[in-house]
């Protein structure tokens, strides 16, 4: 599957556990089934583990599976979590996961089996195992295939599948155990990562980006007016995109927004929240990515993080809700981070080719400048953050 991009091959930690797949999401849809309503039940919810599990198994099938390093996590503690998430959040989860027959996370559409939390608490303990092993210097960059995911977790409620802030609790890890002093957080999930952004509003240690499609989920924030307030003014960046948007339309995110904020806050580590639900064919999105186009989003980070933090990327599993595309996806991710080739290619590009555009509107391109205006300023010769870390 490797396009002419040159990849340099790195030593790439891998974090899967069985009990990923086990996380129980019931059946239904937005909501649970209910004969009264005439919602029936369906054989998976949206966020069953099953396309995670098929990228694992696809990985374990491919040439990569020679090239990488399995890491084992462990769960996280409730020290650990209790540093992004508030008590009474915390006993929630704990409440629900004791019920017989499980809970919710909080929204009424995200629900979980019994004893969800102690899949939750690995699935934090696998992202800061990730981070581990790159600072430890056990492996350049790592990939935490983990489950449930996390983005949409704020400090004190879970939301939109998430029961724990998987990605917040490995950047609070960095900060407090390994001592660094600025992390990055870059969301390319097609939800907008609204815990991320709460958990980190008023402090500048953590610079959060997320780019989303706009108004998908939560429909009322991920707005480029959100910035973030008092020491956290200016480092929570976020880069709405219209429905349909592709991988031109990404890249150029990235180009021109992320990486320059990336550069100019200088991060000692970047955190990647990695969602799949922006690639063509996703029932929950309505963007166009492809596979390949996953590929170049991680090379441009991948050289921002060369460039900037020695290397050090994690990569962290969020959405993607398309059993089908999602291993493609996270296959070309993959693939880039070891510079190695699967061994296969994505089958599902060629029945959709037609109606991907190669090119960005004008609609998308004053969606960019929106973003962009909004985070740096019209006119100015700086970016977020810039001052205030001496850069």
């Amino acid at each position: 599957m490797l396009t002419n991009l040159e990849l340099k091959q790195r030593k790439v930690g891998y974090i899967w556990e069985t009990l990923y797949g086990w996380h129980d999401t019931g059946t239904g849809g937005d909501t649970p089934s209910d004969p009264s309503k005439g919602l029936q039940p369906v054989n998976r919810h949206y966020s069953s583990p099953e396309p995670k599990r098929r990228l694992n198994e696809l990985i374990q099938v491919s040439n990569l599976r020679h090239h990488i390093i399995p890491i084992p996590a462990a769960p996280a503690t409730l020290q650990q979590i209790s540093r992004v998430h508030s008590h009474e959040h915390i006993e929630r989860m704990r409440q629900q996961s004791t019920l017989p027959k499980g809970g919710d996370c909080g929204d009424g559409g995200s629900p979980f089996g019994h004893r969800a939390m102690d899949i939750a608490l690995l699935s934090s303990g696998g992202a800061i195992a990730a981070v581990k092993a790159v600072m430890n210097g056990e492996v350049e960059v790592a990939y935490g295939l983990i489950n449930p995911p996390g983005h949409h977790a704020e400090r004190d409620r879970g939301l939109g599948f998430c029961l724990f802030n998987n990605s917040s609790v490995a950047a609070a890890y960095a900060l407090q155990e390994r001592n660094l002093k600025r992390v990055a957080i870059v969301d390319w999930d097609v939800h907008h990562g609204n815990g991320t952004q709460d958990i980190w509003w008023d402090n500048d240690s953590v610079l959060t980006i997320s780019v989303h499609q706009d108004r998908n989920f939560p429909v009322d924030s991920g707005f480029v007016e959100e910035r973030g307030e008092e020491a956290g003014q200016g480092y929570n960046l976020n880069i709405p995109l219209p429905p349909g948007s592709g991988n031109a339309t990404y890249l150029a995110a990235i180009d021109e927004i992320i990486v320059p904020a990336l550069e100019r806050f200088r991060p000692e580590l970047i955190i990647l929240s990695s969602g799949y639900d922006a690639a063509m064919m996703d029932p929950l999105g309505r963007m166009m990515v492809t596979a390949g186009g996953y590929a170049q989003m991680t090379q441009r980070l991948l050289e921002a993080a060369d460039q900037l933090c020695g290397g050090k990327l994690v990569v962290l599993q969020e959405g993607g809700y398309c059993q089908y595309y999602v291993p493609f996806c996270g296959l070309a991710v993959m693939e880039t981070l070891s510079g190695q080739d699967s061994g296969f290619q994505d089958e599902y590009e060629p029945i959709v080719k037609g109606q991907i555009r190669e090119t960005i509107t004008n609609e998308q391109r004053s969606y960019l400048k929106a973003a962009y205006d909004a985070h740096f300023g019209v006119g100015r010769d700086s970016a977020p953050g810039e001052q205030r870390h001496g850069k």
